[in-house]
Order: C-alpha cells, then sequence, then structure tokens
C-alpha cells in the first residue's frame, strides 16, 4: 500500500469549493489504495471531521512555512514511507515542492515554485524566455508606482505581489490615484507590483502536467468585473474558434515547460490581444471558483487528483483529448445595502443541471461592497450534455435572478 502525505489539506464544508477539492482529492485517493496522511493547521483541522476521519494520520501542521514542514515530514518519513506528496492550496506549493525534494520524491523543482509563487519573478522570467509579458515595476512606496505610471502613462494594474483570488488588485488611471491603491495591495515586506493593463478577452487554462508534459483540459472563459477584476463568470470550454484555442494552448503548454514543471495541476491565466496570447498569473494548482469540478465535468471519467496521484507514482495517465460536455459558473455581486427581497433563486437552484448552488443574501442580510473573489454574495455551477449550451443558459438564470437591495445610508 502506497501513503500519500498532503500539505493543507483540510477545509470546513462552509469554504465551498474549497471543501470539495479536498473531499474529491481524498476520495480519489482512496479509490486507488492509498493511505492518506493529512496535515493542515488546527483551525481547519477542526472545521473538517468529515475529512480527517478518513484520514488514516492527521498532524498539525502549517503550510506556509516550508522549513517546518520538511522538519515534519522527514522526521514522519524516518517512521513510515511515504510515496507522494500533494497540495492543493495556492500557499501550500512551495512547502510541497521543498517536502518532495526533501524525500527524494516525484514533484516540481522548488525553485521553479517558487518563480510561479512572485508575480513579478515569474513575468521576468517568462519575458527572458520569449514570452509576451507586460512592463512592470516592484514598487516599495506609493511614490515609486507613481513614477512607473508616469513613465509608462495610460492604464496600470496594482496588486500585491503573491495574492490571490483578486484581492489588493487595483486599477488605476491617473498617477493621484497612486497612493490609496497601493496602501490596498502592498504586502507585510511594504511592496506592491505594477504592471501595465493589458485588453482583450481574459481566459484561464486547466490542466495537468503527466509524463512530463503539460496536457490542457479546458481552456475557460472569464467574466470579470471593471476595476476591481474580481472574477464573475466562467464558461468552460471557451467559446472561441479552434484556431485561438490551439494558440492559447500552446502558448500555455510552452510556458510551462520552459519553466521546468514536471508534475501536477496547473491554473494558467492569460489574454487574447491583437498582438497575440499574453500570459497572466500562473499557478501550480488547480483553479478556483469550482472550475476543478467543472474541469472533471466536461471530460466524463476524468479524475483530475487520481491521475495526479498516478503520475506521481509513476503510472501511466490517460487523459482527454477535448472537452465534450459543457459547465459554467456564474457569481452574484450585489452593492452595498440591506437584502429586501430575493425572487428567482429558487429556480436556479432547482434546475436540473445546477450541480452546486449557494446564495448569502437573504431578506435582511447586510452587504459589502465585492473587492476580491472571497466577498462574492452568490454562486451557482451548470454543466451541460452539450458544450455550447452551458455559458448561455448560465446567462439565462442569472437574469432571472432579482435581488432588491437598499442602499445604506451615509
Amino acid at each position: 500500500m502506497t501513503t500519500t502525505l498532503i500539505i493543507g489539506g483540510a477545509a470546513g464544508a462552509a469554504t465551498g469549493y474549497v471543501h470539495d477539492i479536498c473531499a474529491r482529492a481524498l476520495a480519489q485517493l482512496r479509490a486507488r489504495g492509498s493511505r492518506i496522511v493529512l496535515t493542515d493547521v488546527a483551525e481547519n483541522l477542526a472545521a473538517a471531521p468529515e475529512l480527517t476521519e478518513r484520514a488514516d494520520d492527521v498532524a498539525e501542521l502549517d503550510f506556509t512555512d516550508p522549513e517546518a514542514c520538511v522538519a515534519w515530514a522527514t522526521a514522519y518519513a524516518e517512521r513510515h514511507r511515504i510515496d507522494a506528496v500533494m497540495a492543493f492550496r495556492e500557499y501550500a506549493v512551495v512547502a510541497a515542492a521543498e517536502v518532495a525534494a526533501a524525500l527524494g520524491l516525484p514533484g516540481n523543482p522548488p525553485e521553479a515554485v517558487r518563480t510561479v509563487r512572485l508575480k513579478d519573478v515569474c513575468r521576468e522570467r517568462l519575458r527572458d524566455l520569449g514570452f509576451c509579458q507586460p512592463e512592470l515595476r516592484l514598487c516599495r512606496s506609493a511614490q515609486d508606482a507613481a513614477d512607473f505610471h508616469r513613465e509608462v502613462g495610460g492604464t496600470v494594474i496594482v496588486k500585491p505581489r503573491s495574492g490571490s483570488s483578486s484581492e489588493g488588485v487595483q486599477q488605476v488611471e491617473e498617477p493621484r490615484q497612486m497612493t490609496a491603491a497601493f496602501a490596498a495591495s502592498c504586502d507585510a515586506a511594504g511592496v506592491a507590483l505594477v504592471e501595465t493593463f493589458v485588453g482583450g478577452p481574459e481566459f484561464s487554462v486547466e490542466g495537468l502536467i503527466a509524463g512530463g508534459r503539460p496536457r490542457v483540459l479546458a481552456v475557460t472563459a472569464k467574466q470579470v468585473l471593471p476595476v476591481s477584476f474580481v472574477e464573475c463568470g466562467h464558461t468552460m470550454p471557451a467559446p472561441i474558434g479552434p484556431e485561438a484555442t490551439e494558440a492559447i494552448t500552446a502558448e500555455v503548454v510552452g510556458a510551462l515547460a520552459a519553466l521546468g514543471l514536471r508534475h501536477g495541476p496547473f491554473h494558467v491565466e492569460c489574454w487574447l490581444t491583437g498582438e497575440g496570447v499574453v500570459l497572466g498569473e500562473l499557478h501550480v494548482r488547480q483553479g478556483g471558483d469550482w472550475i476543478h469540478a467543472m474541469t472533471e465535468w466536461v471530460n466524463p471519467g476524468l479524475e483530475l487528483y487520481g491521475s495526479w496521484y498516478d503520475d506521481l507514482l509513476g503510472r501511466p495517465v490517460l487523459l482527454p483529448e477535448a472537452p465534450s460536455r459543457g459547465a459554467a459558473a456564474r457569481f452574484v455581486t450585489l452593492p452595498s445595502g440591506t437584502v429586501s427581497a430575493v425572487t428567482g433563486w429558487s429556480d436556479i437552484a432547482s434546475h436540473p443541471d445546477i450541480h452546486t448552488a449557494d446564495l448569502a443574501a437573504t431578506p435582511g442580510t447586510t452587504l459589502h461592497p465585492t473587492t476580491s473573489n472571497l466577498e462574492r454574495h452568490g454562486v451557482f455551477v451548470i454543466g451541460t450534455p452539450t458544450p455550447s449550451d452551458a455559458g448561455p443558459l448560465a446567462d439565462k438564470l442569472l437574469a432571472g435572478l432579482e435581488v432588491r437591495v437598499v442602499p445604506t445610508e451615509e
């Protein structure tokens, strides 16, 4: 029997798709006969007893501390065999890579994972490798950021250096707006990334690196809110022609290979511009926002985590060539105020093609501004037998939802 160590693999049911990722992965590993060693911080373990009871061993471990994870895993491996190491969270991928390397197990090179985790480092590395990237600067003050803005002109985007979920992302049109934007985006080290705005439709690419080769499983069309870039919709597969799909696929596959990534799922953002494909952020994990579930649905028979596990053990992995079904997610984003009435949600939740539906806005709920993916007010995910049906159906269902909000008095 093999043993899989999971770094940061617990999440309570209230986390929605994060919990589903963990549950799916545990089920697929268990179905392959693996022992499971589940680690996470105490709060996450306590919130997910239905997950911890599926594991053979459970331990408290801070997945954001790679050194602590390596020390714990090394000591554990002296007493128990470990065959594979996995992580599902953005902030756990460095620790997983370091642990796998320390134990001599298959995994992505830690230096490659660290490159991907720092947006400015990754962008400059991709530029050096010949991939189109926006102009950028890692800034240490609002003045530095404003100076860069004056140099490049036009619209710029200010964002945390290593964040996720669109937290802290700001669109800035004028240098005088930079003081507030920099304050919202700078990290604990006092730095923020400023880059030129890239126009054009936005996509993400979902896939798995198996046998050392990146394999694209789906291209996803993204809908985002203006200014904050909070994601409000995903449609899979993207309703674009084969030439555009092939161009996006080739750019992403080339970048992942050039960066030296060797194993596991990936989620890569990009834009399709008049000059070609421009890569955005790269992630060595599955996409959030139920994208993992959508990827499995559009590829019948696919087990994303089981396939990853098989690859880590050196087993052959058969992956689908292209999606044969459709999926779409739509998010509810509402203005600030107090909800007075909701109509149409029951029609969404009861639709036969719905896979999941959750609305946090009920009469009496006080709503706050949506400034990141973590602050949206609801979501539903649909799956359709025909790929082209998912997006239009999702839009039709969303159009039937009415949430009345009484504005907050200032």
